[in-house]
C-alpha cells in the first residue's frame, strides 16, 4: 500500500474466486461463439469441472503454505471507528483458516454439483426433441460458476459490503438455474419464489447493516466490533440492527421463522440446484452468520446468543415435523436440510461461553453435512428419471433392484440420523451436543435429543423402503449415468473417510 490510499493488490489471496470468475467467461465465450455439435455441452462441463478442480487445488496450496493473506486494507489512520491507538490496517478480504475450510467445502460440493448437472441436462437433452425442452448448457455452468465464486469469496468477506455483495453473488446466478427449465411451470413457481424471498432478505439485510454503519461509522467487521465496545450511546438501535441483520441471514439458510420456502423451492428446482441450495448457500449462509456474530459483534454476544438459541430449537423442531409429513423425497430432503440448520445453529449459541468451541463445532457438523447430504440428492436424481421417482414408493426395493445406488442412499440416511455406519453423523452430532452442554445450555441439548430422535422415524422409515420387497411386477432398475455415478462414488468415498477418521475434519475446523 503506497500513498495511503493507492492499495496493491495480493492477487494470490484472491486467486480462487479469480479462477471462477476467468472460468465463467470462458465458459461463456465457449457456448457463443462454438459451433453447435454432439457433446458440445459435455464439452462446457469438463471445462467447468476444470475450473473448479483448479480453484481446489489454489485452495489446497493456500492452506499449504500457512499463515494469513489479506488484501484491500485500509491503515488505521483512515476512516473507521477504530479502536484509540489502533496500529493494524483493517482488510476487506482475509484468508485464513476459516476462510479455506469453507472455501474447500463449497468448492468439493461444487464438483459433486457439477457432475449432477452434466448428468441433468444430458437427460434433459435425450428427453425431446424441441429446443424448448433443453436446458441450455452455457448459461447453466456459468450461473453455477458464478454462484460458486461468490461463496469462495463470502467467507473472506470482513467488511460489510463485501459480505452483502458476495451473498448476493451466491443467491441473485440461482433464481435463473431454477427457472432455466424453461418448459416445466413447476420451476418457474419456484424461481419466483426464491426471488421473493431473496428480495425481502436483502432489503431487511441492508436495513441492518445501514444501522451498523450509522451506530459504528464503519463497515469493517473489526472496527464495528472495536467501536461497539468503546461506546454505550445507541443500544436499542444497535439490537435492532443485529436482529435485523441475522433476520436476513436466517432467509438465506432458512431458519425458523423464515423456512417457509424451502420446500416448494427445492421441490420445483431442478434436483442439482435444490443440492446447490441444500449444501453451497447454506454454507454461504453460515460463513456469513458466523462472520457477522463473531467478528462484529463478539461483545455483544449475550444480547444475541438467547436468540440464536431460541431459534436453533424451533428450526430443528419444524424440520422434523414437517419432514415426518412428506411423500417426495426431494421435499423431505427440503425440510431435513432445515432440521439440519438448527443443529450447525445451536454451538453458537453458547459462544460467549466457549467461543472458539463454539465455531469449530458448527463447522464442523457444516461439513460432514455437506458429505452426506450429497449422496442422497445424487441417488435422488437417478431415481427421478423413472416414472413417478418423485414419491418415496419409487424406492421401495431399490437396494434389491439396484444395490448400489440403495445402499449408497441407505448410507446416507443413516448418517443423516446419526446411527451406526454411519459414524460421520454420529460424530457431528456428539460435537455440537458437547460443545452445548460445556456452554451450559442443558435445556438446548434436550431439545436436540429429542429433535435427533424425531428425526430418526422418518430416516429410518425411508431406509426400511430400500430394502422392502418391490411391489408386485416392479423390476424397473436405476440407470446409472457416468458423471452421476462418479459423483456417488466420491460422495460416499468422502464420508466413510469421515466416519472412520473423523480427525480429518475436527482437527481442522477446532
Amino acid at each position: 500500500m503506497t500513498g495511503g490510499v493507492i492499495q496493491s493488490i495480493d492477487y494470490a489471496a484472491v486467486a480462487a474466486p479469480l479462477v471462477l470468475a476467468l472460468v465463467a467467461g470462458l465458459v461463456l465465450l465457449l457456448d457463443a461463439f462454438l459451433p453447435p455439435r454432439p457433446g458440445g455441452a459435455r464439452m462446457l462441463g469438463l471445462v467447468t469441472l476444470g475450473g473448479l478442480v483448479a480453484a481446489l487445488a489454489v485452495v489446497a496450496v493456500q492452506a499449504a503454505s500457512g499463515g494469513t493473506r489479506r488484501t484491500f486494507c485500509v491503515p488505521a489512520s483512515l476512516g473507521g471507528a477504530s479502536a484509540p491507538g489502533r496500529a493494524a490496517a483493517s482488510c476487506s478480504f482475509v484468508v485464513d483458516r476459516f476462510t479455506l475450510i469453507i472455501a474447500a467445502v463449497v468448492l468439493a460440493a461444487g464438483v459433486i454439483v457439477v457432475l449432477l448437472s452434466m448428468t441433468e441436462i444430458a437427460a434433459e437433452r435425450g428427453a425431446g426433441p424441441g429446443e424448448g425442452s433443453r436446458i441450455p448448457a452455457g448459461e447453466w455452468y456459468f450461473l453455477l460458476l458464478a454462484t460458486l465464486a461468490g461463496a469462495v469469496l463470502l467467507p473472506a468477506s470482513r467488511d460489510l459490503i463485501m459480505l452483502v455483495v458476495s451473498l448476493e453473488l451466491v443467491s441473485l446466478p440461482v433464481f435463473a438455474l431454477t427457472a432455466l427449465r424453461r418448459h416445466d411451470g413447476r420451476a418457474s413457481e419456484a424461481a419466483l419464489k426464491l426471488f421473493l424471498v431473496s428480495v425481502v432478505s436483502t432489503a431487511i439485510t441492508l436495513f441492518g447493516v445501514s444501522l451498523l454503519y450509522g451506530v459504528t461509522g464503519s463497515v469493517h467487521l473489526d472496527r464495528i466490533d472495536a467501536a461497539l465496545r468503546t461506546t454505550g450511546d445507541m443500544a436499542q438501535v444497535t439490537a435492532a440492527a443485529i436482529v435485523l441483520v441475522a433476520a436476513g441471514f436466517a432467509f438465506k439458510i432458512a431458519a425458523v421463522p423464515f423456512h417457509f420456502w424451502a420446500g416448494d423451492v427445492y421441490r420445483g428446482a431442478p434436483i442439482p440446484v435444490a443440492a446447490l441450495l441444500s449444501v453451497v448457500s447454506k454454507a454461504s449462509g453460515f460463513a456469513g452468520l458466523i462472520l457477522l456474530l463473531t467478528f462484529a459483534l463478539p461483545g455483544r454476544a449475550a444480547l444475541w446468543a438467547p436468540g440464536v438459541a431460541v431459534v436453533a430449537a424451533l428450526t430443528m423442531t419444524a424440520g422434523n415435523v414437517l419432514a415426518m409429513r412428506q411423500r417426495a423425497a426431494v421435499r423431505l430432503l427440503a425440510w431435513s436440510s432445515v432440521a439440519q440448520s438448527g443443529y450447525i445453529l445451536a454451538p453458537l449459541a453458547v459462544y460467549a461461553a466457549e467461543p472458539r468451541a463454539a465455531v469449530g463445532a458448527s463447522v464442523a457438523y457444516l461439513v460432514f453435512y455437506a458429505a452426506m447430504n450429497l449422496i442422497a440428492f445424487a441417488v435422488v436424481l437417478l431415481v427421478a428419471r423413472l416414472p413417478e421417482g418423485q414419491d418415496l414408493e419409487a424406492y421401495r426395493g431399490l437396494a434389491l433392484r439396484s444395490p448400489a445406488a440403495g445402499l449408497s442412499l441407505a448410507f446416507a440416511l443413516v448418517c443423516l440420523a446419526g446411527l451406526p455406519p454411519g459414524l460421520a453423523g454420529l460424530f457431528a452430532k456428539i460435537v455440537v451436543f458437547r460443545a452445548v452442554v460445556d456452554g451450559g445450555l442443558g435445556w438446548l441439548a434436550v431439545v436436540m435429543a429429542a429433535n435427533t430422535v424425531a428425526g430418526l422415524y422418518y430416516y429410518i422409515a425411508w431406509t426400511a423402503r430400500l430394502f422392502a420387497p418391490p411391489a408386485a411386477g416392479e423390476s424397473r432398475t436405476v440407470s446409472t449415468r457416468a458423471a452421476a455415478g462418479v459423483a456417488v462414488a466420491v460422495t460416499v468415498a468422502v464420508t466413510v473417510v469421515f466416519s472412520v477418521v473423523p480427525q480429518v475434519v475436527l482437527s481442522v475446523s477446532g
